[in-house]
């Protein structure tokens, strides 16, 4: 999990390199980082696992702009969104296949029981916080619906 020391230090290698793309998806990140200490009523550093929510949030971010972009018919401003996404990409962990995450499901349905539909939400409180940055919500929400009903 990048801390927010190793950022800063790839930012100033990034700078030295003359790399513009990583540069400036490094100095938002940063500054998203930032915003997310400051909310709220005091200011608080974040551990290492919430600077991991922060990078999937704006990985998230670069995917819905992305679509947008296609549908405008906007190539340079997608490619420019894909570049900065293959940067944060690089600090998330790998992503878990359907497999993977199938087990995962299975493994939390036999830890809490759920054996119907009406347990998907007590299924997804565990399966979430476990599988964050790892695996997107949709895609473990399709396999939990999936095993749950089928």
């Amino acid at each position: 999990m990048p801390s927010k020391e190793q950022l800063q230090k790839d930012l100033q290698d990034a700078m030295r390199a003359s790399d513009e793309v990583k540069k400036s998806t490094l100095r938002m990140l940063m500054s998203a980082i930032n915003n997310a200490e400051v909310a709220g009523s005091e200011r608080k550093e974040l551990s290492g696992e919430q600077v991991m929510q922060v990078i999937v949030k704006q990985v998230k971010q670069r995917k819905e702009s992305i679509e947008e972009f296609k549908k405008a018919s906007r190539q340079d401003l997608v490619d420019k969104e894909a570049a900065e996404m293959k940067v944060l990409e690089a600090y998330m962990p790998p992503q878990m296949g359907r497999d993977e995450i199938e087990a995962e499901v299975r493994k939390a349905m036999n830890e809490t029981g759920a054996a119907s539909a009406a347990d998907k939400g007590k299924l997804m409180k565990v399966l979430m916080p476990r599988l964050s940055g790892k695996a997107e919500g949709r895609e473990i929400n399709e396999v939990v619906t999936q095993l749950l009903t089928g």
